[in-house]
């Protein structure tokens, strides 16, 4: 490591200064601009009702460079995997870049990792806590850092963006179907309904959409109340839409659709006029719905410890 840095333990004292730090190192503005929201998003300890009650195991650290703060990590363990260990978060000063800031942090971050127990380590999301699928690949110098130090490339993820300068259009519900916003009281139902057709992942962000600024949960309901569908927004970041699941005996009747606009509406009423579709699996389906197109592309990386 370079001297002239210095590794420290982040506090919550230390938030601030590394937001103002993340503004300026995140080098793509989508990601400037929402830099607080990262932050406090990737520092959440608590867990979640309704689909993990444990609390998170974070680490962060920082690189000092008297007076200034130089860079900053966070990671965490593992939400499904008790072995394995997630890089959230990397930055490093323009100023200071290429003098073995970031190496260093990254190196203690591993090391806090391998205490916890992680015998590898994941350069991507921890969903639900997560503000990237992995590195974006405009991040170059941060896919070349990888490599160097050993990670391997897996399988990339994306995600679609969708304009919505002229505002999606809501179509009304199918005879039968009632469609709310959801509330606190909806939680635990849409949390089991997600745990048990899509896995945990999608329960803690639809726990987290709910009640959250700038941030919103839309559900489908069945004449007797049963979950039909639902569509989150803003659990990851404001301006990410995502996750929606519909119950596979409910599809092809445009709950899907009706879902996915009413949280677009909701989006561009929160003042976006470009929303990004996280993470998406199913291309074709955005595509048709609301013209979405594949925009960000992530690589994730891993390495055995």
């Amino acid at each position: 490591m370079d001297s002239e840095f210095r590794i420290s333990e982040l506090t919550d004292d230390d938030v601030p200064a590394v937001v103002r730090l993340c503004r300026a190192a995140l080098d793509l503005p989508e990601d400037a601009a929402e830099a607080e929201e990262i932050v406090l998003r990737l520092r959440e300890t608590t867990g979640t009702e309704g689909w993990s009650p444990a609390p998170r195991r974070v680490v962060g650290f920082l690189a000092l460079r008297p007076p200034r703060l130089a860079g900053v990590v966070l990671g965490s363990m593992s939400h499904r995997d008790p072995a394995a260990g997630h890089v959230d978060l990397l930055a490093v000063d323009p100023a200071v870049r290429r003098r073995g800031a970031g190496r260093a942090l990254l190196a203690r971050v591993e090391a806090a990792l391998a205490e916890r127990g992680a015998r590898e380590v994941v350069l991507g999301g921890n969903a639900p806590y997560y503000a990237w699928p992995g590195i974006d690949v405009r991040y170059t110098p941060a896919l070349c850092a990888a490599t160097a130090l050993g990670y391997e490339q897996e399988q990339p993820a994306w995600n679609m963006t969708v304009d919505l300068a002229a505002g999606p259009e809501v179509p009304p519900p199918a005879e039968g179907v009632t469609v709310r916003r959801a509330t606190a009281e909806d939680v635990p139902h849409l949390a089991a309904f997600a745990l048990e057709t899509f896995g945990a992942s999608w329960a803690g962000e639809i726990t987290h959409s709910v009640g959250r600024e700038r941030a919103g949960c839309h559900a489908a309901f069945d004449r007797d109340g049963g979950v039909l569908g639902f569509a989150a927004y803003g659990s990851s970041r404001p301006s990410w839409f995502g996750p929606m699941g519909t119950a596979a005996a409910a599809r092809g009747r445009g709950i899907g659709n009706l879902l996915l606009r009413r949280c677009l509406a909701d989006q561009r009423a929160n003042g976006f006029d470009r929303v990004q579709i996280g993470w998406v699996g199913p291309l074709v389906f955005y595509a048709n719905a609301v013209g979405a197109r594949v925009e960000r592309v992530f690589l994730p990386h891993r390495k055995r410890l």
